[in-house]
C-alpha cells in the first residue's frame, strides 16, 4: 500500500503571531511541522505497519520547509517530495492544490491523508480541491481510519456524533487533530532521516502555471469577544430555580 501524506511548515502555534501588510500570515519567525499534519503522518505510519507498503510525504513551501519534511521522515516516513518555486509565494488554496496534485498524481497512491485544515490558513479548502483534481472520493473529518476487506473505513466526526463511511481505494482522507497521538522521533529515526530521499520539484517539472489567483483577502477583523456569563448571587434559596429557568430558556429542558 502506498500512502501519501501532505505536510506543511507553519508558524509555531506556541509563538506570537503577526500579519503582513497584505493580511497574510507573517512567516519570518519560528516555524514547525503543522501539528495536524503530525497526526496525518502518524495515521499513515500506523496503516503502513498494519498493511505494509510505504509512506510518502508531499509538501509545498520554501527551502526551509525541508526542516518540517525532515521531522516527518524522522517519525518514520520513507521518502518525500518537496514542491518549491518562487512563483508559489503567497499561493492561494487552488494553486496549492494544483501544485500538490501534480506532484501526487505520478505516485498513484492507494490513500492520500491530509489534515482537515492547516494551522495558519485554517480554510480547509485544499483537501477537497485536491480530491477533485485527483478524481478521488474523499472521506472527511476522520477520527478513526482503518483498512477492512480492501476498503477504506472511516469513523467520521460530526456535531451530532459520528458516521461510519467507506470507499474503495484510491481515496483521500482528512483527519482531525485528535485522531492519534503523534509518535516522538527517536534518535535512530532522526539519524536515518538524513539519508532519506527528498525529491525537489518546481512548477516547470510539474507542468503547472500560476495564472490569476482564485481567491483574495477582502478584510481581516478581530474575532468577536465572548460575552461575559451571568453571575447569580445565591443565598441558598434561588440557585436551583435560576438554573432551571436558564436551561428552559435554552430549550435544554
Amino acid at each position: 500500500m502506498k500512502i501519501v501524506v501532505t505536510v506543511k511548515q507553519v508558524p509555531d502555534p506556541n509563538a506570537p503571531q503577526a500579519l503582513e501588510p497584505d493580511n497574510t500570515v507573517a512567516r519570518d519567525r519560528d516555524v514547525v511541522l503543522d501539528p495536524g499534519d503530525e497526526c496525518g503522518v502518524e495515521i499513515g505510519l500506523r496503516l503502513k505497519e498494519a498493511h505494509g507498503g510505504e509512506v510518502v510525504l508531499v509538501s509545498m513551501g520554501p527551502e526551509r520547509a525541508r526542516d518540517a519534511i525532515r521531522k516527518g521522515l524522522s517519525m518514520g516516513a520513507d521518502r518525500a517530495i518537496h514542491v518549491t518555486d518562487e512563483a508559489l509565494a503567497g499561493a492561494d488554496a487552488l494553486l496549492t492544490a494544483r501544485a500538490l496534485a501534480a506532484a501526487i498524481r505520478p505516485e498513484s497512491p492507494d490513500l492520500v491523508v491530509c489534515a482537515t485544515e492547516s494551522y495558519d490558513g485554517s480554510t480547509g479548502m485544499v483537501p477537497p480541491m485536491l480530491a477533485e483534481l485527483l478524481d478521488l472520493p474523499q472521506l472527511t473529518f476522520a477520527k478513526q481510519v482503518e483498512i477492512t476487506d480492501g476498503r477504506v473505513v472511516v469513523h467520521r466526526q460530526t456535531e451530532d456524533g459520528y458516521q461510519v463511511v467507506e470507499a474503495e481505494p484510491p481515496a483521500l482522507v482528512t483527519v482531525t487533530a485528535g485522531i492519534a497521538e503523534p509518535r516522538y522521533a527517536s534518535l535512530r529515526g532522526i539519524m536515518a532521516a538524513r539519508n532519506k530521499e527528498i525529491k525537489t520539484l518546481g512548477l516547470a517539472e510539474l507542468g503547472v502555471e500560476v495564472g490569476e489567483p482564485a481567491e483574495t483577502i477582502e478584510a481581516v477583523v478581530d474575532a468577536e469577544s465572548r460575552k461575559q456569563g451571568e453571575i447569580v448571587e445565591d443565598d441558598g434559596s434561588i440557585g436551583v430555580e435560576k438554573i432551571m429557568s436558564v436551561l428552559q430558556a435554552a430549550r435544554v429542558l
